[in-house]
């Protein structure tokens, strides 16, 4: 299977180098977490923004209703041109899935092992359906969904680094490469909120996030997005040569 795994904490900067590994190389991109998104965006638009959550307590909504309503609706992975894109019944969504009240949710719903394991299915049957080859990103694609891809890249970067690239996605006071213009108080606040994400993600018990051993590591704390995108499109030309 012609497939690159691309994992690493939030904000490490899968996504931008992901899209542009894959358009260098002239491959398939899928993001495995907006498929997480469109499942809770489902769930919250059909099963009500329950407190009781995945729980299944107390008419909470229930892994076994969750998985229901992702074959029911269905929420799946589109092909539309090179990117495979999140559409819930019909409706393409890869827009709706960036809303704060799914971002609020969506760690309770990938928690969830039966949900894991149907994103997962997902992930390597679309990966199937392209087989000129995929770049796929999230944070368990090189240890849990390809753990026999031929090339596992993990990056990441520093706490502050990475709050400072959050801040400039949202539109904050922390634009790129503007550190001199980073509220600290703020800097202060989405790098603890980081760290919090690391820290759940790193200590889950399904699926935790962590590097494969034959992984390769790249820190792009002072890395421009143009020298990422490089060195994993010529770690791929090596690996893919044959």
């Amino acid at each position: 299977m012609r497939v690159i795994a691309i994992d690493g904490p939030a904000a490490s900067g899968k996504s931008s180098t992901a899209q542009a590994v894959a358009r260098r190389l002239g491959w398939a991109h899928l993001d495995s977490g907006a498929l997480y998104r469109a499942i809770t965006l489902a769930v919250l638009d059909n099963l009500g923004n329950n407190e009781e959550g995945a729980k299944g307590k107390g008419g909470g909504w229930g892994p076994q209703r969750i998985i229901a309503l992702t074959e029911d609706l269905p929420v799946r992975l589109v092909l539309a041109g090179a990117v495979f894109r999140p559409e819930v019944a019909g409706v393409d969504v890869a827009e709706a899935i960036r809303s704060e009240r799914v971002t609020r949710r969506v760690s309770e719903i990938a928690a969830i092992p039966e949900v894991r394991h149907w994103v997962n299915v997902r992930q390597r049957e679309a990966a199937l359906d392209y087989p000129q080859g995929v770049v796929v990103e999230g944070r368990d694609i090189g240890t849990v969904v390809f753990p026999d891809a031929p090339l596992k890249v993990f990056l990441t970067a520093s706490p502050e680094e990475r709050a400072r690239r959050r801040l400039a996605q949202r539109g904050g006071a922390g634009g790129a490469g503007l550190s001199d213009r980073t509220d600290p108080d703020e800097l202060r606040r989405e790098t603890e909120a980081l760290a919090a994400r690391d820290h759940a993600d790193s200590n889950r018990a399904v699926a935790p996030l962590r590097a494969a051993p034959d992984a390769i590591l790249l820190d792009t704390t002072d890395l421009p997005l143009e020298e990422q995108v490089q060195r994993v499109v010529a770690l791929a030309q090596k690996r893919f040569s044959g």
